[in-house]
């Protein structure tokens, strides 16, 4: 029987496994299949190497389609802000992929499950498995659902603090731009940071990451997308 969980991931990909053990083994860390060996889990390593692959290929083919003008210098340079890994857990916090996750007690005692590392090859793990289980095409389908979704803004994510400037610059009633660092959690070697950007009394975006920079980079982006999508920055 198809447990619950995997069931909900399924719905909101929008692909049902007909093989539910690739689906089981995309989310299985190596610190939890290490811990159940005897009941035949797989860690998820393998599934990521292709899924890396699978990945490369799509987004490349899709920004040689989606760019006719653009050098393969620049192409090179975008498609390695797409699939980053702090990009690609971004992508995957879009459907609450670290919620399914399969973690070994001590990896989800320390904080894995917010781990950007651990939830960026859970997605490439997971391409490889939707790519073993249905082809090309819905891989292709999921890769451009998340991981090329958004480009104008992912492009832009590790600068996302100096482009939410410029932003503020164009209009001086915004007030003055304040990050804090409200949160953290996980041990010394493995903690998670939780960020919030300000503009003035108004609180605009929060992120989190492995750094407080990094946590404060996505703070930014999420502010940028608040204001692209309010038209504040219009």
């Amino acid at each position: 029987m198809k447990e619950t969980r995997f069931q909900e991931l399924e719905e909101k990909i929008d692909y049902q496994f007909h093989n539910q053990e690739l689906l089981a083994q995309a989310l299985s860390h190596s610190s939890f299949a290490n811990e159940h060996k005897a009941e035949g889990f797989k860690d998820n390593e393998r599934l990521e190497f292709l899924g890396d692959a699978v990945l490369e290929l799509v987004s490349s083919d899709f920004l040689y389609h989606a760019y006719p003008d653009m050098q393969e210098g620049a192409m090179t340079k975008l498609r390695a802000s797409l699939v980053c890994e702090p990009t690609l857990a971004l992508s995957a916090r879009e459907f609450d992929l670290s919620r399914y996750l399969l973690l070994g007690k001590g990896e989800e005692h320390t904080g894995g499950r917010l781990r950007d590392s651990i939830v960026s090859d859970a997605f490439e793990a997971l391409i490889g498995a939707i790519y073993l289980d249905g082809g090309l095409a819905p891989a292709r389908a999921f890769i451009e659902r998340y991981a090329l979704k958004d480009i104008e803004h992912k492009k832009l994510f590790y600068d996302s603090k100096t482009v939410l400037q410029e932003l503020v610059q164009k209009d001086p009633g915004h007030g003055e731009i304040r990050y804090a660092i409200v949160g953290e959690n996980g041990p010394d070697h493995a903690k998670i940071f939780r960020a919030e950007v300000w503009v003035g009394e108004k609180k605009v975006g929060s992120g989190s990451g492995s750094t407080k920079k990094a946590a404060e980079q996505e703070a930014a982006y999420r502010a940028i997308q608040e204001m692209n999508t309010s038209g504040e920055n219009r």
